[in-house]
């Protein structure tokens, strides 16, 4: 299978035509979500990234194995090493068991996943289901002579690592920026050097989340989850490692050290990662008042918000920009965005309502036929969907000319034009008509009623009584509804 598909792998920092090691097999790892808080922002774009990727892919004809983690341990509240699991702390507050925080949360994110049209991963692996594997990672590492024991908890020791491979292969970072980071962000203390991470760690008495070992009982470090899960889902190597580009340092860097340090070679061909969102030009933080969860925007239930913005909304606003360019939220953009996921969605709504004529008209012929290639050539360059919605925009010309009867289409191009733009809006871009909410119930009544009124401005035209005909049309335009007598026809829509 010959691919065409050229990705930019954040690990050689270059755009690389996308070969896999197992083709027709495609083996994909995303970095999903610690569950101890309802899903935001930060969680929609990684995910909106990789669930067009697992589509494209797929529609390209690979077989794909999408793995995407559930952290529910492990994760701290300072840093990677230090601090206070964020599940365990939340189950404290809330006097719970850190399962029920876990699920709850794990529960609310599949709910604004499947909202925004993310589709579910063929694999979604639990770090608490994977102790056993992480612990042979552990003594895999230490076996190799890259990790040591120290008052119960094991770490990496990165110096030894560096000694014979390269740590900071992903982040461009030296050994010497990263001993000096860590250093100014707490001492030592039990590490060697206090740029190591740690693998396995004590837990403190009132550590709640706790598994027996050979070193102590504690718990996985953060970074170990990714490359136990990885590994034993897609093998010791496997083709995509994915996920914010605020994972490429610690988290991912310290995953191929893992790898390597466990199996003497990387795990992963290709390393891709989405760029980080703003809001108002401002990094999203509870301590800014600018932290906005998925439901608040589904709601419009937060003070910065003017109004709701649907799923759809927020998905077509995260494509309509490069995965690798940042994304700034504000309302305008996502009032920007509302109208523009209109604009396409209606255009293919239209399409059915036009008849082929014999032939098409230059214009029209000229886009539908250079349409579809139009949009693959854009997937194809490290899948870029601005390009491709722009591409979907000029087919929207064309089929607003074809509703007002300015240009004709033949019955070839005409099916061309529809199976290309649901090709490459719904089944690629995973847009949809967000239909089963009052506002969607009321357009449909609308139409139905529309549809009578003109059927009784019909009758009154064949009477030839003018005043009539003239009163339903102004009227019906009065109220948001633009009617359009034509040669073939009467034509209406919607004013949004």
């Amino acid at each position: 299978m010959e691919s065409k598909l050229v990705i930019y792998n954040t690990l050689t920092r270059q755009k690389e035509r996308f070969e896999p090691i197992n083709a027709p097999h495609v083996g994909m790892y995303v970095c999903g979500p610690t569950v101890y808080g309802d899903p935001h922002l930060g969680h929609a774009r990684p995910a909106i990234t990789f669930d067009l990727l697992f589509r494209y892919l797929r529609h390209l004809g690979y077989k794909v194995r999408y793995v995407r983690n559930i952290t529910d341990v492990g994760h701290l509240e300072h840093d990677a090493d230090e601090g206070e699991d964020k599940i365990a702390k939340k189950a404290r507050l809330e006097q719970v068991e850190p399962m029920e925080i876990a699920q709850y949360y794990t529960n609310r994110y599949h709910q604004a996943m499947e909202a925004l049209g993310v589709l579910p991963p063929s694999i979604e692996p639990h770090a608490t289901g994977h102790i056993i594997e992480q612990q042979q990672l552990v003594k895999q590492i230490l076996d190799h002579g890259f990790a040591y024991e120290s008052n119960g908890s094991v770490y990496f020791d990165i110096e030894a690592y560096n000694k014979q491979y390269h740590y900071g292969i992903l982040s461009g970072r030296t050994l010497e920026n990263i001993k000096d980071e860590s250093r100014e962000l707490a001492g030592v203390g039990e590490k060697k050097n206090p740029a190591d991470f740690a693998l396995w760690k004590k837990a403190q008495p009132e550590h709640i989340m706790r598994w027996p070992s050979p070193w102590s009982d504690g718990f996985p470090g953060w970074h170990c989850e990714c490359t136990a899960m990885g590994r034993k889902y897609l093998g010791e190597t496997f083709d995509i490692h994915g996920g914010g580009m605020d994972l490429v340092f610690p988290h991912h860097e310290c995953e191929i050290a893992q790898a390597v340090a466990s199996m003497g070679h990387q795990a992963v061909k290709y390393w891709m990662h989405n760029n980080m969102i703003t809001i108002n030009g401002q990094k999203m933080g509870k301590s800014l008042g600018n932290f906005i969860t998925l439901e608040q925007f589904f709601t419009g239930s937060h003070e910065k918000l003017e109004k709701a913005y649907s799923p759809m909304t927020i998905r077509f606003f995260i494509l309509s920009a490069h995965y690798r360019g940042t994304v700034d939220f504000s309302n305008e953009a996502l009032q920007a965005a509302e109208k523009g996921l209109q604009k396409l969605m209606q255009a293919i709504g239209d399409l059915e309502r036009i008849t082929a004529a014999d032939r098409c008209d230059a214009e029209t012929e000229r886009v539908v036929k250079q349409l579809r290639e139009k949009c693959y050539d854009a997937m194809n360059d490290d899948l870029a969907t601005p390009q491709v919605i722009s591409h979907l925009f000029e087919a929207c010309s064309v089929v607003n000319k074809l509703i007002d009867h300015k240009g004709t289409i033949c019955a070839d191009c005409l099916q061309e034009l529809k199976d290309t733009m649901r090709l490459f809006a719904i089944d690629i871009l995973g847009l949809r008509e967000e239909k089963g909410n009052s506002s969607d119930a009321r357009e449909e009544a609308y139409g139905k009623v529309v549809d009578m009124v003109l059927s009784l401005r019909a009758k009154a035209r064949a009477e030839k009584d003018w005043a009539t005909c003239d009163k339903i049309r102004d009227e019906l335009k009065e109220a948001g509804f633009e009617v359009k007598d034509t040669k073939d026809g009467v034509t209406w829509r919607l004013n949004r």
